[in-house]
């Protein structure tokens, strides 16, 4: 996530780990891309039982990657200093992460997953609104387009092609990740691993108290395992370590590989092919966003004067 915040001193980073940077971003985006994938063949009829096991892997993955890198008084002290920002950000994530599942249960993959593409823009409508942040012409244009373009994918529930309670958490899975990405913006200091991981926490104690069985088969568990540890947990791991060596329209570019690849390995394990209603709305949330990146590169890459590169540092 692009961060706004107080500017801050930030080290100059080597081409070689840029390079780095940029593959850890993808490798992130491409591995949340098989979450619907992998959720269609999970057989548990809970979907809060998914959502307790899927959650207890992945914190169980993060904690075990911070002690890796941070050693356990470094893990601890990390919890600690995220502060109140830090547990907005992972309440937000415990929604999201919680209403992804859920969503599966009652809508198409490619419906959850297009409507997330808009959360830059919506990120930017909400900073605005609270905090009057600056929205260039452009940004308001493209805000425009994922309004309509998600509005005609919601329109597939009224009538009937989808429940209208998969899109409505659907556009709640959006709004609350913009909710995060504005809190870090806000708060430049947060960092996002011990985060997300107590949004998983979060989501795990909820889930325990609404599932009404927690025993799956081994098949099932296999692919728990995979959808909270690897999925959830490792697409974390990478984003975290890789978005801060990397600009922030680097890593939005990169994040809409998710968007686009979900769909379609759906499409290729199990034959579900979106409605014309949800190609159609996708196409106008992924083309707005994608040319609100490429605006937003032209922008970083102009000099501020002759000979002096306009990319930002990474954040």
């Amino acid at each position: 996530m692009s961060q706004v915040a107080p500017a801050t001193a930030v080290p100059s980073v080597s081409s070689r780990e840029e390079r780095v940077g940029l593959l850890l971003v993808f490798l992130s985006a491409l591995f949340w891309s098989f979450g619907g994938a992998i959720a269609r063949y999970i057989e548990a009829p809970d979907s809060w039982t998914v959502v307790f096991w899927r959650s207890l892997w992945a914190a169980s993955f993060l904690i075990g990657y911070m002690v890796w890198r941070d050693g356990f008084a470094g893990t601890r002290d990390l919890f600690r200093k995220m502060g109140l920002p830090g547990v907005a950000v992972g309440f937000c994530f415990a929604t999201a992460s919680t209403s992804f599942v859920v969503a599966l249960s009652y809508t198409t993959v490619a419906n959850v997953l297009l409507m997330q593409a808009g959360v830059p823009l919506i990120a930017a409508l909400i900073a605005f609104v609270l905090f009057r942040e600056r929205v260039s012409l452009a940004t308001w244009c493209a805000i425009a387009a994922v309004i309509i373009g998600v509005a005609i994918m919601v329109s597939d529930s009224l009538t009937g092609n989808v429940s209208p309670i998969g899109d409505g958490l659907a556009v709640l899975i959006a709004l609350v990740f913009a909710c995060a990405t504005v809190i870090t913006r806000r708060y430049a200091h947060v960092r996002m691993t011990p985060a997300t991981c107590l949004g998983t926490l979060i989501a795990a104690s909820f889930a325990a108290t609404q599932a009404s069985v927690f025993a799956v088969s081994a098949p099932d568990m296999a692919f728990l395992f995979a959808f909270g540890a690897l999925n959830l947990g490792l697409g974390l791991a990478f984003f975290a370590t890789g978005a801060r060596l990397i600009p922030a329209a680097f890593a939005a570019l990169l994040g809409t590989f998710e968007t686009l690849l979900g769909p379609v390995w759906v499409w290729l394990a199990h034959a579900e092919i979106p409605s014309a209603r949800t190609i159609l709305g996708g196409a106008v949330v992924f083309v707005a966003l994608l040319v609100h990146i490429a605006l937003e590169f032209r922008r970083q890459r102009r000099p501020v004067k002759p000979g002096v590169t306009g990319v930002q540092q990474p954040n």
